[in-house]
């Protein structure tokens, strides 16, 4: 069993969207879960984020988790969204340095290692990003498999 944890910094909008994706792919063999750098615990997806997800049959049902040392040992691999979520785990937890791995990083992307945060912004950021999330998700699942 693989255990995948997305970390993002309010564990409302990027990580909840890619844990929806990855486990609406229902993949034998891995569970996953996401959490936050500074998640305040208990709050809902962004409504633009839910409404993505939604509008893309993807099956949700989240509440904002802080990342924890627990959550840390758990994961098998985390896939952070930005390089500086990264470095934060890395600050906090530098035992897990050969599990850790921006997202962008993991799937072999070159130039800017982040998920940009649509935190905030249109629906139609929310949808870019989603999609974004969607295509390096299918890329690790790849590697995952080989």
């Amino acid at each position: 069993m693989r255990h995948i944890l997305f970390v993002c910094t309010g564990n409302t909008c990027r990580s909840p969207m890619a844990e929806a994706i990855l486990k609406n792919k229902n993949i034998v063999d891995v569970k996953v879960k996401s959490a936050g750098i500074y998640a305040a615990n208990g709050s809902e997806a962004s409504i633009h984020a839910k409404r993505v997800l939604d509008d893309n049959q993807v099956p949700h049902q989240h509440r904002s988790q802080l990342l924890t040392a627990e959550a840390v040992e758990w994961a098998d691999l985390i896939l952070t969204m930005t390089s500086s979520h990264k470095f934060a785990i890395l600050q906090q937890f530098p035992n897990v340095v050969m599990k850790v791995f921006t997202l962008k990083e993991y799937t072999g992307e070159t130039g800017s290692q982040d998920v940009v945060d649509p935190y905030g912004g249109s629906l139609a950021i929310y949808e870019e990003t989603y999609h974004e999330l969607e295509k390096l998700i299918d890329k690790a699942i790849e590697k995952f498999k080989a």
